[in-house]
Formats: structure tokens, sequence, C-alpha cells
């Protein structure tokens, strides 16, 4: 008998409620995506012409009830709890139909959409990884603001996006706060990062609005003749919050994330991408086909910025400092005397990529599965 117990798979011997609890995740996964895609098809069949308002309500509702779920999951709140709120707040605007209403679902939608994609990624420990971490969120934030459309808000669209970002950040540092380890675990790096990132932001928000409010009319005309070609020859353009700084700084987060746990004070940044992107379409002016080849282009230049700025994390971190080796002659006193040391001879590549790799290696801080919450 006792033989017997021995030869048994780990499977075998696993404890029952493990399973379970493995079965239960398996399956609350799978009946998540199954509302996503219901959610998702009858928002593109609205969009196509078919019952617009009612399928376009149905997929708006069960999207945000989909992302309000997963983002309570996520962050270690009830999920079960936030789904029926949502999904109740969803139905209510469409009995009451009211104009406010509808545009505060959608802003809702949106907000929780941009912070369901930073917190839905993970550590990468290469760059490839991070730019799928970015692809994942892009694509998580850009559902969300095809499901914000389908409350049909009539909105400002600069008050919209605006509103729609800064509850963004809130809730995005409310959430890395915790799990940051506090400011007091920035260090002087990271707190020079988080400053960095802070002052680009706000800069990049205060130039477009000084543009838009105060700009020369020559100005204003170059700037949008610029527009109209990207848009004729490119069908869409980067734009410049996206490309110059959210991507970035979750490519750079997810990375860092992986070594250190600070790395998610980077990765709030990513909201400068997501936000945005989950305010998409709100713009009437903005087709399906060019919203889509904006975002497009937007995580293409960020991710170049973005692995620029890996490259020079590890660079500056230890990758290219040289060590000061010491002879092996003791002097007086017992004491071994310095040598001078030649100037080293640039790695080949296989010594770049043996140290590449060892650094790979070495980044093994661990964080719970896409599936599980954080915290």
């Amino acid at each position: 008998m006792s033989s017997a117990r021995s030869r048994r798979s780990p499977r075998e011997t696993r404890p029952v409620g493990q399973v379970r609890g493995r079965l239960g995740r398996r399956a609350q996964t799978s009946l998540w995506f199954g509302v996503c895609g219901v959610g998702m098809a009858s928002i593109l069949a609205a969009l196509l012409g078919f019952r617009e308002e009612l399928l376009g309500g149905i997929g708006a509702v069960a999207m945000t009830t989909a992302y309000g779920y997963g983002l309570a999951a996520r962050t270690g709140g009830r999920p079960f709890i936030a789904g029926l709120l949502t999904m109740a707040l969803g139905v209510a605007v469409f009995v009451v139909d009211s104009d406010q209403m509808r545009t505060g679902a959608a802003v809702m939608t949106a907000v929780i959409a941009a912070v369901f994609a930073v917190m839905g990624t993970t550590p990468a420990v290469t760059f490839p990884r991070a730019a799928r971490e970015c692809a994942i969120a892009t694509a998580t934030a850009t559902a969300g603001s095809l499901a914000a459309i389908g409350y049909a808000p009539v909105v400002t669209v600069n008050r919209f996006q605006y509103a729609a970002l800064a509850f963004s950040l809130v809730g995005v540092f409310l959430l890395v706060y915790r799990l940051g380890a506090g400011l007091h675990g920035l260090g002087k790096r990271g707190l020079a990062t988080v400053t960095g990132g802070g002052v680009l932001l706000l800069a990049t928000l205060l130039y477009a609005e000084a543009i838009r409010r105060y700009g020369t009319p020559g100005l204003i005309g170059s700037l949008r003749d610029g527009v109209v070609w990207l848009r004729d020859h490119l069908g869409g353009y980067p734009r410049p919050i996206e490309a110059l700084l959210g991507i970035p700084a979750l490519a750079w987060g997810t990375h860092m994330r992986a070594r250190r746990r600070q790395g998610w004070w980077v990765c709030a940044f990513g909201v400068a991408a997501t936000a945005p992107m989950a305010s998409t379409f709100i713009n009437p002016e903005v087709s399906i086909i060019e919203g889509l080849a904006s975002i497009g282009y937007s995580l293409v230049v960020g991710l170049l910025l973005g692995y620029a700025v890996i490259s020079a994390d590890l660079f500056l971190t230890g990758g290219g400092r040289s060590r000061l080796r010491r002879a092996g002659k003791p002097g007086k006193g017992g004491r071994r005397r310095a040598e001078p040391v030649e100037p080293e001879v640039a790695p080949t590549v296989a010594g770049r990529r043996a140290a590449r790799e060892a650094e790979e290696a070495a980044a093994v801080r661990p964080e719970p599965r896409r599936t599980q919450a954080l915290l």
C-alpha cells in the first residue's frame, strides 16, 4: 500500500481544494472571455448597422461588466460584487436614457479599461516579452473604447479625454502605491524617474492645450496640414502622449518589474497610453480604421523608444561597468596592493550575449499569473 502511494503522480496527491480552485479559475476565465466575445460581437454588429441601439447597449453593458469583474479580480477585490454593480449601472443607464448618465457610463468604461489594461500586464524578462505586454494592454484599452461608444455618449471630446486620463491616473496610482511598496521604496533613482515622468506628462498636456488655445493661425494651420497629410498617406498618425510617454513607460515598467518591485511606479505612467486609447473612438471625426491605425503607429513608435530606454537602463545599471581587479601580492602589513589594470578590450558578440543571458537569468522576481490577483 505504501509503495503504491509513493508511485502516485503529483497531480494525484494534490489537495482536492487546490484542484477545485484551479478548475474554478479556469471556468471563470472561460466565462470572462465568453462575455467579452459576446460584447465585442454585439458592438461590431451595431457598428455595421444591425439594431444599433439594442446591440450597442448589450455590447456596452457586457464589456463594462467583464472589465469591472476583471479589474476587481486582478486587484484582489470582490469580482462578483464589482461585476454585478457595473452591470446594474449599465442597465440603469439605458432604462433612464439620460445623456448625462450615458456620458458618465462611457467615462467609467474608459477609466476601467485604461486601468485594467495596465493592471493586466505581467513582468517581462526580455524586450520581446515587454512588447507583448504592451500589445496586450493596447488591445484591452482599444476594446474598452469600443465599449464606451456603445453607450452613445454626448460629449465634448477634449473634456472626455481629460476626464478619462485624470481618473485613470488617480486609480492606477492608488493601486500602484500598494503594489510598489509605497513611496519609501522608490529610492533616489526611482523618485527621479517618477518625477520626470510626471513632469513630461504635465508638459505634454500643457503644450497641447496651449497650442490649441493660443496658437497662431499659421502654426495651427501647419499642424493641421501635417495631420491631414498623415491621414491621407498613412491612414493615421502616432499620438505624442501615447508614443512618447505611455508605451515606453509601460515597456520599461514591465521590464523593470521582473527585477525590482518599484517597476510598478513606471508602469503607472502607462495610462498615458491606455487612457487616450480607451477614448479614441469617442471622437466622431475618427473612423474605426483611422483609430486603429493611429493606435498601431503609436505602439510601434513607443516600442522603439522603449527599447532604447531599456537598453540604456541595462547599460547604466551594470552592463558596461568594469570592476577593479586587485593583485595577489601582499604589501606591507599583509595588505594587497592594487596593480595597474590595462584598459579592457571591448567585449565580443558572444561575451555580450552571455552577459545578457546572465542578466535575464537573474531577473527572477515572481508575480502572480495574469489570471490571478496581485494583492
